[in-house]
């Protein structure tokens, strides 16, 4: 198949495009810098924005599925000029009516666990959108819902240390908000399953083995570092108030969406990596990837 890769450069499109390379699909990687990316020599590069149509439009030709990974960071503030109703919604839109007009069999659309467009936080409420633009595109379709994803390159670990301190650490509501965090190198052959089997009109909610409340994983981010974290909760209102005063200060990269988001569990309420083949216990945890003892 011909398979274009929305969002192809990062931490999670760099795994997908190498897992349809490998089982022999003609890939070619969007991104708005796809010039370091590293690939194998028969994927192709493409430089576009999906904010931008006119930018990403050409790429569309030819091809038969489009995977649209394209997203912003649900752990930090959008950098100045983005957000996410401009990325997620908006590229989104542009994603669709291009692959509308070159005749693109199907989307694949990465979204978020508790997406709804009326969602409480800002990336949740465009992310449910952005499905909603999916479903009624008339292309067939498969949506993923993951929770957090881990490994090199990814942002849930070095989140964590932003939001903590080792030996003794204060985290809002003593850190119960509870993940179920899944390795990328899992999640890429089960993205890439999605792409490749017909699975039209499916919504997958996809987590790992465990789940892992902040506290706990804060406990096992120091622990690899040979250091101990004890927590001290700090009660929600305060944290309400200080992540608020602190979105209007440029180099906290927190504020009151993050707040919102750190009141609700990231956890499935059923996982379907099984209609995948997968078991649970075939899959990464979180403390062997740091290099810990389970």
């Amino acid at each position: 198949m011909n398979i274009l890769v929305a969002g192809g450069t990062g931490f999670i499109g760099t795994r997908l495009v190498r897992a349809l390379d490998d089982d022999g699909h003609d890939v070619t990687a969007l991104a708005r810098d796809p010039s370091e990316a590293d690939f194998p020599a028969g994927v192709e590069r493409v430089r576009g924005d999906v904010t931008a149509y006119d930018s990403i439009e050409g790429a569309f030709e030819g091809q038969d599925v489009v995977v649209n990974l394209v997203a912003l960071s649900p752990l930090f503030q959008p950098s100045r000029g983005q957000s996410h109703k401009r990325v997620h919604l908006g590229g989104t839109e542009n994603v669709v009516t291009a692959a509308q007009n070159h005749d693109v069999r199907k989307i694949v659309q990465m979204s978020a666990l508790g997406a709804d467009p009326t969602g409480s936080t800002e990336y949740l409420r465009t992310k449910g959108q952005a499905e909603q633009v999916v479903r009624d595109s008339g292309l067939a379709f498969t949506i993923f819902r993951p929770s957090v994803v881990f490994g090199e390159g990814g942002e849930f670990v070095s989140f964590t240390k932003k939001l903590s301190t080792p030996y003794v650490t204060p985290l809002p509501g003593g850190g119960a908000t509870r993940f179920q965090p899944i390795w990328v190198g899992d999640l890429a052959p089960i993205l890439a399953a999605g792409v490749e089997e017909e699975r039209d009109g499916e919504v997958y909610e996809i987590g790992g083995p465990q789940v892992l409340s902040l506290g706990d994983v804060t406990k096992l981010v120091y622990r690899a570092e040979g250091k101990p974290a004890t927590v001290v909760p700090i009660p929600m209102p305060l944290v309400k108030v200080g992540l608020s005063a602190a979105e209007f200060v440029p180099f906290v990269p927190f504020g009151a969406d993050q707040f919102r988001s750190l009141r609700l569990d990231n956890t499935v309420s059923r996982n379907d990596i099984d209609a995948f083949g997968v078991d649970e216990g075939d899959l990464t945890t979180l403390s062997s990837y740091l290099g810990l003892s389970e």
